[in-house]
């Protein structure tokens, strides 16, 4: 999550007092302040930390916030630190102008206007915040690209291995892109609307109502994308054996009392009723986001499949397992396609297709298998399904 990426702020003013005044202004528990009292200071601090912006004196004895500011611009590893000119001086002296000719995002004149700091504080930080978690993402997906690549080498270490790649690729290739086009072709349909509204200056096609329709729209489709996304990354990092465990020690009953609490307005859209038993604490040592992940894809799926009606979800200890079902009453499961059901790119029947990867099921169960544990299902065609997943405690 963003706000879990610690802020480090840089402030530089000659007078302690004023110092600590900005401090107190700026300081959050999810940010470090760094003061310096002269710009040799600073520079030793910019050298030794990432800072998310720096707010500077200009009138400073030996080298002045400007100078400071150039030297910053100058060095590759401080160059892109937003620079925020704060002075006493009045407005005549124009140092704002000459504060933007440094490489300033911005000048304040004393005394501050706490409103309009905090404010930008608050934006600058959210930036910095945004771009780190940009990188993270990035590099996430280029590990992932390694992680195929590799794959793909051993996959051509023997000509079975290859021809079963092949195929692989083939079926895999198949669904992702009519699972893609889907959402992909909404955002397109939805974009070129709004150009033609624009070229036409048809306000009333954006009034309040509308772009919240409009929002919540790509808002869905942005999240099919991402679902697609994160089902191929795991079942990369599953196919390399890299699939990640973090364990910890939590209740198993809160868990999926806030995971179908969250579920409201799926359930809601589904038309239909969860209900939960969840009486008594079941706490053991598992990977809580994985968890979540297993018995979402398993709401998810009773959801779908079951048929506007009733869902029940139980959560119990017996023995030295924890055990959650999920029982729906919908268009149940043949005992063919039991068979096949946890096998990659598999659905319960091509007359009930729904969109997805035919993914969920497959890693759910390498999720549960990492936790030496079981899932398995109690089903018959037109009687509804009951899937179990039993971890040991």
């Amino acid at each position: 999550m963003l706000s879990e990426i610690k802020a480090k702020l840089l402030i530089v003013d000659d007078l302690p007092e004023n110092l600590l005044a900005l401090e107190a202004l700026i300081k959050r528990e999810d940010r470090q302040v760094f003061k310096a009292l002269s710009a040799d200071e600073a520079l030793s601090l910019l050298l030794e930390h990432e800072f998310a912006m720096a707010i500077l004196d200009v009138q400073m004895p030996g080298m002045n916030g400007f100078e400071l500011a150039e030297m910053m611009r100058g060095t590759e590893k401080t160059k892109n630190i937003p620079i925020v000119f704060v002075s006493a001086a009045g407005r005549e002296l124009n140092y704002a102008f000459k504060g933007y000719e440094s490489g300033a995002v911005d000048f304040l004149h004393k005394p501050l206007d706490i409103h309009a700091v905090k404010s930008k504080v608050n934006v600058f930080v959210d930036l910095y915040r945004q771009r780190k978690a940009m990188k993270q993402q990035v590099e996430e997906l280029e590990r992932s690209r390694q992680e195929q690549e590799a794959l793909l080498r051993e996959l051509k270490s023997t000509q079975n291995e290859l021809e079963h790649a092949i195929r692989m690729r083939d079926d895999f290739m198949s669904i992702v892109s009519h699972e893609v086009r889907t959402p992909l072709n909404g955002l397109i349909l939805e974009t070129q609307l709004r150009k033609l509204h624009l070229a036409k200056d048809n306000s009333s096609a954006f009034t309040m109502d509308k772009l919240k329709a409009m929002v919540e729209r790509d808002e869905r489709q942005i999240q099919s994308l991402i679902r697609l996304i994160e089902d191929m990354l795991d079942v990369s990092r599953i196919r390399t054996g890299k699939l990640s465990i973090r364990t910890s020690a939590f209740d198993l009953a809160e868990l999926v009392v806030n995971l179908v609490e969250s579920y409201a307005a799926q359930i809601a859209a589904a038309e239909s009723v969860v209900t939960l038993h969840a009486s008594e604490p079941v706490i053991g040592v598992w990977d809580e986001f994985r968890i979540e992940q297993v018995l979402a894809n398993l709401l998810t799926n009773a959801l779908r499949y079951g048929a506007h009606k009733p869902i029940e979800v139980r959560v119990y200890s017996a023995g030295n397992e924890a055990r959650v079902e999920v029982k729906d009453q919908g268009i149940g499961i043949s005992a063919e396609n039991q068979k096949r059901i946890f096998q990659q790119f598999e659905r319960v029947s091509a007359s009930h297709a729904v969109n997805g990867l035919g993914l969920g099921l497959f890693i759910s169960d390498q999720i549960v298998a990492a936790h030496s544990g079981t899932i398995s299902v109690e089903s018959e065609e037109g009687s509804g399904s009951t899937f179990r997943v039993s971890l040991p405690l």
